[in-house]
């Protein structure tokens, strides 16, 4: 006779037990169905509906599915609204040809982070967060990243970008020991939307465990004359960039038991983030996305933004879509683009994004724009 027992532990897993909104911290079972809710009539398995009409309206998407509580930001060390708009841009100087430096630096370091309400995941981390600083520049500046390992393992910082293969950082060529330090130094191009990581083997534990972050490259409008108005828009410190909400968003996943299977997804690490607490954005103002996929495991991410469209720029290396008026895009690991789209025409209200794969949305990777007339 077939193991039955064995079958059925097999499928209630650590995974299915999350994705039926169910959250084990501590030991202790938290539930967004019923222990935050109230009890449940046994009966007629029905919430009382008194208790229901207290949620509010944000958190009772998708059914109310949603981790209970709040994850300790302050103890994290890094804020998932204030990671959006949190540009690195490095510290400015001028070389004797005239050209512009940016010196960053960059700490590897080992840190428990909380990713949802109550799970503590064992981080590698680029300066003490995941994703890493969102490190940004235009197009033709000199960049000299400053790469110290603190962490217990090999590290290194691999660029999607074009340099010399001494500063590709992968085994022989930037990869450093614990203790060590080393200096990757190269232009910035091409302008777009791009991302660094860690390269060391094996490879999947080294991003999975959140070595990776945010490289955005705006355009020099000097060097694109015929669509100089266009790569304004994207060059940081511009009146015509100003007028762009612009956010950075990594979409990102963990295995919390290391069996090769993740348990929690989200955008900038902290699951229900952004449906917990919606990302304000003004309505009469256009939107930018940088969004950059590093889930490891899966094969394929994705975004749908509800009831609107946007045009997007896949790898962000052009100043035309690469597509238009679209409300879904699809994404492999190291894959990323720009978004851009806009709210004007619309009511003020809530509006969802997530992924197209259920189980994604259902385990942490969901939000909402919280669309205004003006922040308040």
């Amino acid at each position: 006779m077939a193991d039955i027992g064995g079958w059925i532990r097999g499928k209630i897993s650590r995974r299915g037990l999350i994705g039926g909104g169910l959250v084990a911290a501590g030991g202790t079972a938290v539930c967004a169905g019923a222990g935050a809710l109230g009890q449940i009539n046994h009966t007629t398995h029905e919430l009382p509906q008194a208790k229901l009409e207290t949620v509010p309206a944000h958190r009772g998407a998708h059914g109310a599915m949603i981790t209970v509580g709040d994850v300790d930001d302050a103890r994290n060390g890094f804020d998932p609204l204030k990671i959006l708009g949190d540009w690195d841009t490095g510290t400015i100087s001028t070389l004797p040809t005239g050209q512009t430096l940016r010196t960053f630096e960059v700490v590897a370091e080992d840190k428990e982070i909380e990713i949802a309400p109550g799970i503590m995941f064992p981080a590698w981390t680029y300066n003490g967060r995941v994703p890493g600083p969102s490190l940004r520049a235009t197009e033709g500046d000199r960049l000299r990243i400053v790469f110290k390992n603190y962490g217990s393992h090999p590290h290194s910082m691999h660029f999607h970008g074009i340099h010399a293969a001494r500063m590709d950082g992968v085994p022989g060529a930037g990869l450093i020991n614990p203790g060590g330090e080393f200096v990757y130094e190269f232009d910035a191009r091409p302008f777009g939307c791009h991302l660094y990581h860690c390269h060391a083997l094996p490879l999947k534990r080294h991003i999975h465990k959140g070595m990776y972050g945010a490289f955005i490259v705006d355009p020099d409008p000097s060097r694109h004359p015929d669509q100089a108005d266009i790569a304004r828009s994207r060059l940081l410190g511009t009146p015509e960039n100003a007028r762009w909400q612009e956010f950075v968003m990594v979409m990102n996943a963990f295995d919390t038991n290391f069996d090769n299977e993740n348990e929690v997804y989200a955008v900038n690490t902290v699951a229900h983030a952004y449906a917990k607490r919606p990302i304000r954005i003004i309505r009469d103002r256009p939107v930018r996305i940088y969004l950059i996929n590093v889930v490891e495991f899966d094969p394929i991410n994705s975004f749908h933004l509800h009831a609107n469209f946007f045009n997007y720029f896949d790898q962000g290396t052009t100043l035309t879509p690469t597509l238009k008026t679209v409300d879904l895009i699809i994404q492999c690991q190291a894959q990323r683009g720009i978004l851009e789209f806009t709210f004007k025409d619309h009511e003020p209200g809530l509006y969802m994004f997530h992924p197209h794969q259920s189980e994604f949305t259902e385990l942490g990777w969901v939000g909402m724009f919280d669309v205004a007339e003006a922040l308040s």
